[in-house]
């Protein structure tokens, strides 16, 4: 586990310079410190990544990233302390921690999250204070589970939402993450929810550039990718609705291991994300990556300077 050594000496010299200086802002978040930010790796998360990398850097902080293909590895990795804080998704990662914590059968018998974002987030904070973590505000960005399908399928059979799949009465096969067959909302509650028969998962990731080629080649039926993917109608591919309301309240909200979390300008810097990113901007940021082929990273501080969150 990573120490981190605060000079509270320096501290409190920095304040005391900081209120004896004429014309000092007071209010401005000021950190100090080495930090990790983590997740999953995949578009959407490498820029919500570079984001919190960029809001933690310009408070003062000194910031690496790390990334795994999956929650269990990150949120081990956060709940140890080797990584500090991650961009998470509200309803998955409460689920993810109600099984985690109460067993694996607990999320679709037991269910924590649910459509509302406020509860959703205060289920996954009781939960995530039982594992050593904290929860910080959620932003107004949604980006749930979607499925998606080739053009040239949806056209051939006029589906446009998961129970007209359904109705095909066709064994399929999904492209998606490795633990897909064991998330609720993925396979296990396609299945529960649609009645869809899926006989085999292609792990191959979330929304990732494999899913799509292999939904466009015909080596899937279908893909999971993210409902703010901007790539999917220059693909020719076909998100399908959501007509039964399988997925539930997603909202991107950052998680921090609780002994980080003891530095509140963490928070006071993250939480400034909480009225500012919509769908919206999720959407357009994704598509800046995956389309225009821009870095992550030049995409974030883009975005956080026109907001007006870092300096220019």
């Amino acid at each position: 586990m990573k120490r981190r050594w605060y000079n509270l000496a320096g501290a409190a010299l920095g304040l005391a310079l900081v209120l004896s200086a004429c014309g000092g802002d007071d209010d401005e978040p000021s950190g100090s410190g080495e930090l990790t930010v983590g997740g999953a790796n995949f578009t959407e998360m490498n820029v919500m990544q570079e984001i919190y990398k960029a809001l933690l850097e310009d408070a003062g902080y000194s910031v690496t990233i790390t990334t795994a293909d999956t929650r269990e590895t990150y949120a081990a990795a956060l709940e140890e302390g080797e990584i500090d804080v991650v961009p998470e998704y509200a309803a998955t990662m409460a689920e993810y921690l109600n099984g985690v914590i109460n067993g694996p059968d607990a999320p679709s018998e037991s269910p924590v999250a649910t459509a509302d974002t406020a509860e959703t987030v205060a289920a996954m904070g009781a939960l995530a204070e039982e594992r050593g973590l904290v929860v910080l505000e959620p932003a107004q960005a949604t980006s749930q589970n979607g499925f998606a399908v080739s053009q040239e399928f949806a056209d051939q059979n006029n589906v446009s939402t998961l129970s007209q799949l359904a109705d095909l009465g066709l064994t399929l096969t999904l492209a998606a993450t490795e633990e897909c067959d064991a998330r609720p909302f993925c396979q296990p509650g396609l299945e529960e929810t649609y009645g869809l028969t899926i006989d085999d998962v292609l792990p191959l990731g979330f929304s990732s550039p494999q899913v799509k080629e292999a939904v466009i080649n015909g080596d899937a039926d279908f893909g999971l990718v993210g409902t703010t993917d901007g790539t999917l109608a220059g693909l020719g591919l076909v998100l399908l609705e959501d007509d039964q309301g399988l997925q539930l309240a997603d909202a991107l909200v950052p998680v921090v291991n609780a002994e980080s979390a003891e530095d509140d300008t963490i928070a006071e810097v993250l939480n400034q994300l909480a009225d500012v990113l919509t769908t919206e901007d999720l959407a357009t940021l994704n598509a800046r990556v995956d389309a225009d082929r821009e870095l992550a990273e030049d995409v974030a501080a883009d975005y956080l300077t026109e907001k007006g969150l870092i300096g220019s």
